[in-house]
């Protein structure tokens, strides 16, 4: 079922390319579906049709062969459609002669993607990424396709060769407004490395959630913490981490970050792109991988989440969870099994961000694992020590405290990264 027609919204038709040959294809009516989630994730556009068209070969010049294309053309204007969204790779020629022959705005898999992280990030950082992504995109676009980009300029001919192609303007332009861009992006990211070095002073452990786009992290992430971080049925609804401080039921104090989603096929450039805003993930002390349980695709998802975590350099010796969220869609009988699936193994739990239930379970989850990398240690402090002890107090590591002639005996509970951290601190 597509969404309501708005008065302004733009007519999108999606198209998801099956290739036949290709023997690690994605199964088409799952695939299919993303693809018009992802069309749902712009704002004032409509889903008004949707198909799967099954290919032996991509076609050089137009993507379809001559009669496919004359049919689904055919089809396209009985919609009405304005834009037609392919879910793959399509060249600019190919984009090109399609845009010809149907008279409508093609995007591909790429250019849609690109179009929502634009519409989607928040912070200035998240912003220069994308229009990095976008400029590197429109730049493998820049072909001899149109008339203005075949004529010569500047020079006289006789002198110094021909002049300069308009092609070889555009893509000089680009050059440097690309170099522009990471220039203003490397203050950026020096900025965000002084907030994170203060945050890295602030000895609480980061519980980071990841998982594949829309399996619910963000709807998770506020029934834990009770922030109004956008919460969407929508691919991508969260671009840029966003960090919260919260008291587990055990007393622990941690630092929750919510990431963006993971896509399958996401094209090279944009991992590349947004590589930091996963950068949290990499100083997490425990990962809490959300997994929309319900979908017919979990367990390809969840193999998508664990080779992108591996390529980002994401440690095996960090704690995991996995968090089986959205049991509340399943079958009554469904439901009983993963329940009684996820009791058996100690890093899964079963959950419903939605209503609620379970997170009880997920706390206790928490605070076992962080619990297994904690150990007990007495300290001696003096009266002159009094900014160590009150950094103590504050990273809530004090369990017992006695006081003595010359200061304070002080029993604690802490990680190695809280005592390395202390020592840095304050000790060193």
């Amino acid at each position: 079922m597509e969404h309501e027609l708005g008065p302004r919204d733009t007519r999108a038709y999606v198209i998801h390319p099956e290739l036949t040959s290709d023997q690690e294809r994605r199964a088409p009516g799952p695939a299919l579906d993303e693809a018009v989630s992802l069309a749902h994730a712009l704002p004032d556009l409509t889903v008004v049709g949707r198909e799967i068209v099954r290919l032996a070969k991509p076609h050089p010049g137009h993507l379809f062969g001559t009669g496919k294309t004359e049919e689904l053309g055919a089809r396209l204007r009985e919609a009405e459609a304005e834009l037609v969204l392919i879910d793959g790779p399509v060249s600019p020629v190919q984009q090109r002669n399609l845009e010809k022959a149907w008279k409508v705005k093609i995007l591909d898999r790429t250019g849609l993607i690109l179009e929502i992280f634009s519409d989607r990030a928040a912070t200035r950082e998240g912003v220069l990424q994308v229009e990095m992504a976008a400029l590197s995109y429109q730049r493998t676009r820049l072909v001899r396709a149109w008339t203005h980009l075949e004529r010569q300029r500047g020079g006289l001919g006789f002198v110094g060769g021909p002049g300069e192609t308009q092609i070889e303007a555009d893509r000089r332009a680009i050059d440097e407004q690309l170099t522009r861009l990471r220039k203003q992006l490397a203050k950026v990211v020096k900025t965000r490395e002084l907030h994170r070095a203060a945050r890295a002073k602030v000895p609480f452990p980061v519980v980071a959630l990841v998982g594949y786009t829309n399996a619910g992290k963000s709807t998770l992430f506020n029934r834990m913490t009770g922030a109004e971080v956008m919460a969407r049925d929508m691919l991508f609804a969260t671009l840029d981490p966003t960090m919260r401080s919260i008291d587990l039921p055990g007393g622990q104090q941690v630092i929750l970050s919510d990431t963006v989603g993971f896509i399958s096929d996401l094209p090279t450039q944009l991992v590349a792109a947004f590589r930091a805003t996963l950068e949290e993930v990499l100083g997490a002390d425990l990962i809490i991988h959300v997994r929309d349980i319900s979908h017919d695709e979990t367990a390809e998802q969840a193999e998508d989440v664990h080779a992108i975590m591996g390529d980002l350099g994401v440690s095996q010796e960090v704690p995991q969870i996995e968090v089986w969220n959205k049991i509340d869609l399943l079958a009554p009988e469904e439901q009983e099994a993963r329940l009684t699936e996820a009791a058996r193994r100690d890093e899964v739990v079963a959950l419903s961000a939605l209503t609620g239930e379970g997170i009880d379970r997920l706390y206790a989850a928490v605070d076992t694992a962080l619990a297994q990398d904690t150990f007990h240690e007495g300290l001696s402090l003096t009266f002159a020590q009094g900014r160590n002890r009150a950094w103590l107090h504050e990273a809530g590591v004090v369990e017992d405290e006695r006081q003595t002639e010359t200061g304070w005996d002080l029993d604690l509970r802490w990680s190695r990264k809280q005592a390395a951290q202390y020592a840095k601190d304050v000790a060193g």
